[in-house]
């Protein structure tokens, strides 16, 4: 490393600068921040290999604004001498990328930080490198500038991004490597779909759990007790993009209007069990849904009560989680289908308890067919979830849709199965409940 160089100017891991450190061969910013405890997380590092864009995606409070402003020091300190630095209004860059507590005036030695000029929104570093602050709300303003490199922050909140983005590129042109950085938390508009399928741009994803111990004390606990599980909590606290691709028969705003309040008077629960197409030691997911309904007629209604699927699946361990629910709800049967080793199923529930009933259903029509009138269901507010089920809603948001990645969704199937055997199959009628 040459004399004065960043932690984060080069693809480091925490062990690596330890090691560094312990050999004594660490510079003098790496060694101040080894000095401090402050070990980078391998999401806050720049990758490895050729890129052109490198597109952060975080959580609120998960580092990006730290690893953005580590790597435009980085890079200024080998020698870059011309920055753009684009927020969602001069505002933010101000406070966020420039004088806040990660920003670029709050990091790296006092004698090495740049001094602020706001009447030409620009920093200057002392040795002359320049970085000039531009509003997402003026995609015009980049037009003429050039620069050898670019931080943009909170991308996903910009008013017209892909304009932005588009004439930023166009000036990001000089010197030998010319590269961006965009910081944000994931927000599902088109230009970050578009951007992070496109060639030379390398993704790194960041939860805020994973900043716990620069974050005050609670806080990522509070969050989650709060948000966990949620679309909101998924995008804002784990940095995902939460995405409904056309086509799908569920959307991420239809189920989180569908979180029901927790109730225990149903008069009819269910297990029911999408099995592995196979029987042998291992196989694919088992879908297992436990759902209970209550109401008569057009107002009855369907609640979700848990998602035990899981896989790969073995046959014993499957059937155990399947007893095991059925228990713990107190379920009135279990329902299996046979297209997919309905018989195997009551075979093995026998052996492990042979008290329990199971009810086997066939499938005589695909599995966008059954699944239609069970989204119609959701859509006139019959069917309920009591929690967030993260993988299943996940399954649900992407089913249907061209080009899917869920090849087999044992999920959605188990879980149309249950409501359309409680909503669509089976009359309501009296129930007691077992103590």
């Amino acid at each position: 490393m040459k004399f004065g160089e960043n932690i984060l100017s080069v693809p480091w891991s925490s062990a690596e600068l330890l090691a560094l450190k312990r050999e004594g061969d660490a510079s003098r910013s790496a060694r101040r921040m080894l000095e401090l405890d402050w070990s980078p997380h391998e999401n806050q590092i720049p990758p490895r290999g050729a890129w052109h864009t490198w597109l952060f995606l975080g959580g609120r409070g998960a580092g990006k604004t730290w690893a953005g402003a580590e790597w435009v020091r980085g890079r200024i300190l080998e020698g870059a001498r011309r920055v753009a630095l684009v927020g969602p209004t001069f505002s933010d860059v101000r406070e966020v990328m420039i004088e806040g507590v990660s920003g670029l005036r709050s990091i790296g030695p006092p004698d090495e930080r740049p001094r602020y000029e706001s009447s030409r929104h620009r920093l200057v570093w002392p040795n002359g490198a320049e970085a000039f602050a531009f509003s997402a709300t003026d995609p015009d303003g980049l037009r003429g500038p050039q620069f050898e490199l670019a931080w943009m922050d909170e991308f996903a909140a910009w008013p017209e991004p892909q304009n932005a983005l588009d004439t930023l590129r166009m000036g990001v042109r000089l010197g030998r490597d010319p590269r961006i950085v965009i910081t944000t938390t994931p927000r599902p508009i088109a230009a970050l779909r578009a951007l992070i399928t496109q060639a030379g741009v390398r993704v790194t994803h960041q939860p805020t759990s994973a900043n716990d111990r620069n974050l005050a004390p609670g806080f990522v606990a509070a969050m989650q007790a709060a948000y966990g599980g949620s679309v909101l909590g998924r995008q804002e606290l784990e940095g995902i993009l939460i995405d409904d691709p056309p086509g799908a028969l569920w959307t991420r705003d239809a189920l989180a209007a569908a979180i029901g309040n927790a109730r225990d008077d149903f008069d009819r629960v269910i297990v029911a069990v999408d099995p592995p197409v196979t029987s042998h030691a291992r196989s694919d997911e088992c879908g297992i849904v436990v759902a209970g309904a209550v109401g008569e007629g057009a107002v009855r209604q369907a609640f979700i009560l848990a998602d035990e699927s899981f896989g790969p699946a073995a046959p014993a361990a499957w059937a155990e989680r399947v007893v095991a629910a059925y228990h713990a709800h107190q379920a009135d049967a279990v329902v299996a289908e046979t297209n997919q080793g309905g018989e195997m199923v009551s075979q093995i529930i026998a052996t492990l308890d042979p008290n329990v009933p199971v009810k086997r259903v066939h499938a005589s029509r695909g599995k966008r067919a059954r699944a239609e009138p069970v989204a119609a269901l959701y859509s006139a507010g019959r069917v309920r979830h009591l929690g967030h089920f993260t993988a299943l809603e996940d399954q649900m948001c992407a089913f249907g849709a061209p080009g899917s990645a869920v090849a087999s969704p044992d999920r959605v199937d188990a879980l149309v199965w249950a409501v359309s055997e409680l909503l669509l199959a089976h009359p309501a009628r009296p129930r007691l409940r077992r103590l």
